[in-house]
């Protein structure tokens, strides 16, 4: 029997019924949020004609994902609650929820694609065929346990073909309108802080000059240009963070190139050598293009990634992804400076 992961959404459903095809399936709805997300999932489940299972999950993904999400947040990096959630939820406790529940495998509906390698005896991970809605980056810390007990069913479709597929099959009004949002935040993330104690600090530039103060280091996240309240005749924009000293540094548009940046947590998914460096495209965060860059072995399991062009908006806290074409190396976390200062 094959679980499939049904969130409401086109790509879950239409990957539920192209596996009830050929396999038995059941459809499991995870409950992450205070409110009760089932009654489209029901609807979905009633229209394939497939058995439900609605699991509730609110009390671990809040211990897993928001409180990590706050928590980064509130130590001046910028979180990326997909991957966690990713590593620790849905391919995590929702794969292993679905084993006690006699499945063998677990299906969502992620642009992806898994494929065992004889030669390294590994399950390796590959973008999926539509490089708009590539989902591998996501996915880059997924164990090769998790890896061997998941499939993609849409890993070769493109995203037109599935809506096409759904309408035809009578089931795409059912489905919910596709979000960009971060599930559990509606609106403005800074309103997850109330009640947190957040001091406010100096706003300085690169060479040390106060030119404002800042309302806690959650606020702001390297790149941001609005919402500074800043007047300095030129846009400034947010180049680093500084916990330390609590502190926003803001500087020029150049100021937010970097050729160098540090990552630790890596997960290799391609049995690659850790202690000797290696040539890779690098994806710094979901929509950033890969860049060519080497990576080297700093030791203690952190890694210097070093461009050959300067990258805008190195953001500690987000991901940096090592790829080989299409295959996916493995990632780790971008890891805050010593010196918050750009290169």
């Amino acid at each position: 029997m094959i679980a499939v992961a049904l969130s409401g959404g086109v790509d879950s459903a239409y990957a539920a019924w192209r596996l009830s095809r050929k396999h038995p399936v059941l459809l499991v709805h995870a409950r992450f949020l205070p409110e009760d997300t089932s009654e489209r999932p029901r609807r979905l489940a009633e229209a394939l004609g497939l058995p439900l299972e609605v699991l509730d999950l609110r009390e671990a993904f809040e211990e897993r994902v928001i409180r990590y999400f706050r928590e980064a947040y509130l130590r001046g990096l910028t979180p990326n609650p997909c991957v966690i959630c990713n590593r620790e939820i849905k391919f995590g406790l929702l794969l292993e929820a679905v084993r006690r529940l006699g499945a063998e495998k677990l299906a969502t509906g992620h642009y992806a694609r898994v494929r065992y390698d004889p030669e390294t005896g590994r399950y390796l991970l590959y973008k999926g065929r539509d490089t708009r809605k590539d989902q591998s980056y996501f996915l880059h810390q997924l164990s090769q346990e998790a890896l061997s007990r998941v499939l993609f069913p849409l890993g070769d479709f493109l995203k037109e073909e599935v809506i096409r597929e759904a309408v035809r099959l009578g089931f795409f009004n059912l489905t919910a309108p596709e979000s960009q949002e971060v599930c559990f935040i509606k609106g403005d993330y800074r309103e997850l802080f109330r009640g947190f104690e957040t001091p406010e600090g100096e706003m300085v530039t690169v060479d040390g000059r106060v030119v404002g103060r800042h309302r806690g280091l959650f606020a702001y996240t390297v790149g941001q240009r609005r919402g500074l309240g800043l007047r300095l005749g030129k846009p400034y924009y947010v180049v680093a963070l500084d916990p330390k000293h609590n502190r926003v540094i803001v500087g020029e548009k150049r100021h937010l190139l970097r050729r160098t940046l540090r990552v630790g947590g890596v997960n290799f998914i391609y049995p690659l050598d850790p202690d000797r460096p290696f040539e890779a495209a690098v994806r710094l965060r979901y929509r950033h293009q890969e860049a060519p860059a080497r990576v080297e072995p700093l030791g203690g399991g952190i890694f210097r990634v070093v461009f050959e062009r300067p990258q805008r908006a190195v953001t500690p806290g987000q991901f940096a992804v090592f790829y080989r074409e299409d295959l996916v190396l493995g990632g780790g976390e971008i890891l805050p400076e010593e010196e918050p200062w750009p290169e």
